[in-house]
């Protein structure tokens, strides 16, 4: 405060700061400097940075500027002191002119957040400026006969100061013939006027020189002259004298150019030459004024030769003469005041106080985005400027002080939808007809990392066939992200599962930027049928997010395994089997049965016997399906007693598959056929074949209410899935029957794409008492099977469970079947 005073500027201020909940404010209170005109550049005005509350590193971080309302930069901040010191001259009177007050506002703008501060430096004058006439010398011309008390107007002298420091007195020099005396003119200025003390002798004194002195009340006090020169005349003893001492007018600033704005007139009782009259401006009429009023010689009309402005001036005051033509002239003087009317002619301007930023997407209402100010040249309800923006803008305007205002979001932003805004600020006024202007504000949306990454898929259902090349690829998924940058940037890895009590990661690996899966290893059908991959696709924002996604494998079986035979247990493959059978035996005869199992599945592990070579092939045979090899004739006397035969087993895969067993057959006499014994038997138990009879019925209508049951409950089961994928119905195909391997229940599903038959396989080795039948749709759009019951109650509900937990969107027909022998 001592520096500042020392500089002669006295700073006062009143503190009173307003914060709002949200990233921007203002102050309702300003912050007040007082300081004279005429400071060198670099004066200090006052430590800006105290004052505000801002310590030395808010200036740089803050980014503290100031901004001048008028334009013109007067004004700057040190930024290593904090200090505000003039930037330029000041001139009062060419900033404020006769103003009485003159400040300079200035707007102080922070960021970081976004503040807007005001600040108001008044410019005390100086008494840097003498008074000043409009002519060095005037001269005056009085007719001898001129009585006493006649007054003459002189031209004031001008002062650009104001306050004490303008003109306040005027003396005369000593003069004998005249004396000096002020007019009080309206609004209270003052006019020197010449009085004749005493009347004139020409032939005495023709000629008077007097000096007027106009002072003004600075300290020190400054002065101007002008010499008066009175030329004594000779008798035209009448002045001119106007109807008005004043003419008052009102116009407005858009009158036309020469249109008649009033007309004065003057009498002069004199005649002939001495009481005609001419009009004209007074002499050293300024030429602004020359330039927009003209004054007709004859008439005495004033009429408009220029371009009104009212924001250049809104008063003028022009001084006009009537003089004769008599000798000596004589003439007489008024006063014109043209008071200029306010018209909207000026359209309201829009300016951007701040540089929009960037504003991220999930901005909070309230968020400043810029600083406006709004500002008309014209005056009153002309002047009056109202900002509006479009409707349905997420951003609003929030008026502070002095047609500033701040640009708010006022609604949620999303920059997927729209990144970039511009916002077409509309400023109007209140004048009539009212005069608009638009500015285009342009704001850009940041991202925020608000959208997980999503799939193309739900999931991903992938078909390998099994012993692929290691390191093969499986299948590329892929996940796009709505973000931008870094926020869309998408890496993709595998999520810890177990496969087999193994961990997934052991079999696959996905290339973490394009998810491009890759196998670890060759899968094999019989040993992992399918798995599930879970995959997760994370963005790079900052938290990131995720979504993820299964991908199911479906291991496709490929023929790679031939048929193994299981019985003759002790036949390997190509190996010999030794069986007996008696000589006496028939045509049909059932020798033996090989039996053989595929590892593979489907069409793959579907098997088929045929001879291959034969001791006699006319004399045995064997069952393309069922591998039973019996008799085709009645045994000779003539047929060797051993017999070979060589008994291919084919699969039905591609390429084909096949295995070989060799069976030796015995025939001895006096062994006896089972099936003559079993009817032997049959024989003596006559007596009890009405009771096997009723057995029979009872258990073939348990078996048919059982079947009706079923059916029932698939026809319901059918009507509320019958919008789903599979389809239920009871359709015959072409089958092929097999005898089953083992007791346990074996079930295989094809699945390679929709899937087209079943197998179920079960049953005691040598059973011929069952008997299940795996059956092809020929339409592989729909899921229909048809299979064949077995005839025990436990197989029928193992395949009913086996069933129902791997396809359970599917609907199965059974039909009961009893096979024998």
């Amino acid at each position: 405060m001592t520096e500042r005073m020392g500089r002669g500027a006295v700073a006062w201020r009143t503190v009173c700061w307003h914060y709002f909940f949200l990233l921007w404010s203002w102050t309702h209170a300003q912050t007040r400097y007082s300081i004279p005109e005429e400071l060198k550049q670099g004066s200090v005005v006052g430590n800006i940075a105290k004052d505000l509350g801002l310590d030395l590193t808010d200036i740089f971080e803050r980014k503290l500027r100031v901004a001048a309302e008028a334009g013109k930069q007067y004004f700057t901040v040190d930024s290593g002191k904090g200090e505000l010191v003039v930037n330029d001259r000041i001139d009062r009177e060419a900033l404020c002119g006769q103003s009485a007050s003159c400040v300079l506002p200035l707007q102080v703008v922070t960021e970081n957040p976004l503040q807007l501060h005001r600040i108001e430096v008044e410019i005390r004058d100086i008494n840097d400026n003498s008074p000043v006439f409009l002519t060095k010398q005037h001269v005056l011309k009085i007719a001898e006969s001129t009585v006493a008390g006649v007054r003459f107007p002189l031209d004031t002298a001008h002062d650009p100061d104001v306050g004490s420091n303008s003109v306040k007195s005027y003396t005369l020099s000593k003069s004998e013939c005249f004396s000096l005396k002020m007019k009080v003119l309206p609004g209270g200025l003052q006019a020197p006027e010449l009085v004749l003390e005493k009347m004139l002798d020409r032939e005495k004194q023709s000629v008077h020189e007097l000096l007027v002195t106009a002072y003004d009340g600075g300290n020190p006090v400054k002065t101007g002259e002008m010499n008066i020169i009175v030329t004594v005349l000779d008798t035209n003893d009448n002045v001119p004298i106007f109807t008005k001492p004043v003419y008052n007018l009102t116009i407005p600033e858009n009158t036309v150019s020469g249109v008649v704005l009033v007309k004065v007139e003057a009498t002069d009782p004199d005649e002939g030459a001495n009481g005609q009259v001419e009009y004209a401006f007074a002499q050293h009429t300024p030429e602004s004024l020359l330039s927009l009023f003209s004054v007709n010689p004859d008439t005495g009309e004033i009429s408009l030769a220029g371009q009104l402005d009212y924001e250049l001036s809104a008063v003028y005051d022009l001084r006009v003469m009537a003089k004769d033509k008599g000798v000596p002239e004589m003439e007489g003087h008024c006063r014109v005041q043209v008071i200029v009317i306010d018209i909207n002619d000026n359209a309201p301007e829009i300016i951007l106080t701040s540089t929009p930023n960037p504003v991220r997407e999930d901005a909070p209402k309230g968020t400043v985005v810029a600083l406006v100010n709004a500002r008309d040249l014209d005056s009153g309800d002309n002047g009056k400027v109202v900002l509006k923006l479009p409707v349905g803008s997420p951003f609003s305007l929030k008026p502070s002080f002095s047609n500033n205002y701040a640009l708010v979001t006022s609604g949620s932003l999303d920059r997927e939808s729209f990144p970039f805004y511009n916002i077409e600020i509309t400023a109007r006024d209140s004048g009539s007809p009212p005069l608009s202007s638009k500015k285009t504000i342009p704001v850009s949306v940041s991202d925020v990392n608000d959208n997980p990454p999503v799939f193309s898929q739900s999931s991903y259902n992938v078909y390998l066939k099994e012993n692929g090349l290691p390191g093969s690829i499986l299948y590329s998924v892929s996940a796009s992200d709505l973000d931008f940058g870094e926020n869309a940037k998408v890496s993709y890895s595998i999520l810890e599962s177990k496969v087999q009590d193994v961990s997934v990661s052991s079999y696959v690996y996905i290339n973490s930027e394009n998810g491009s899966i890759y196998s670890m290893h060759s899968f094999d059908y019989e040993k992992l049928k399918v798995f599930q991959i879970v995959v997760q696709a994370k963005d790079q924002g900052s938290p990131s997010l995720s979504s993820n996604t299964t991908v199911h494998v479906f291991i496709l079986d490929q023929n790679d395994n031939a048929p193994a035979v299981i019985y003759p247990s002790s036949a390997g493959l190509g190996s010999l089997s030794l069986q007996r059978m008696p000589r006496s035996a028939k045509a049909g005869h059932l020798v033996t049965k090989v039996t053989a199992v595929d590892a593979d599945s489907g069409h793959n592990a579907w098997i088929s016997y045929k001879v291959a070579e034969a001791t006699d092939v006319s004399l045995f045979g064997v069952n393309q399906y069922t591998g039973e090899v019996r008799t085709k004739r009645a045994v000779a006397e003539q047929d060797d007693s051993s017999q070979r035969l060589l008994i291919e087993i084919r699969d039905d895969g591609e390429p084909v598959q096949s295995a070989t067993v060799t069976v030796s057959i015995l025939m001895e006499d006096g062994l006896h056929e089972p099936i003559l014994d079993i009817r032997h038997k049959a024989a003596e138990s006559g007596g009890k074949t009405g009771r096997l009879a009723l057995y029979l019925i009872l258990s073939l209508a348990s078996v048919s209410v059982l079947s009706l049951v079923t059916f029932l409950i698939l026809a319901v089961k059918c009507v509320r899935n019958s919008r789903g994928s599979a389809s239920c119905c009871v359709r015959r195909s072409d089958c092929d029957d097999y005898k089953n391997p083992n007791r346990n229940l074996q079930i295989q599903l094809n699945t390679d794409g929709p899937i087209k038959y079943v197998e179920v396989l079960g049953g005691d080795m040598m059973s011929q008492s069952q008997s299940f039948r795996s059956c092809m749709s020929p339409m592989s759009e729909y899921s229909d099977f048809t299979l064949i019951k077995p005839s025990s109650t436990s197989d029928f509900k193992e395949v009913i469970s086996v069933l129902d937990a791997s396809l359970p969107d599917s609907t199965w027909t059974f039909e009961s079947q009893q096979v024998s022998t």
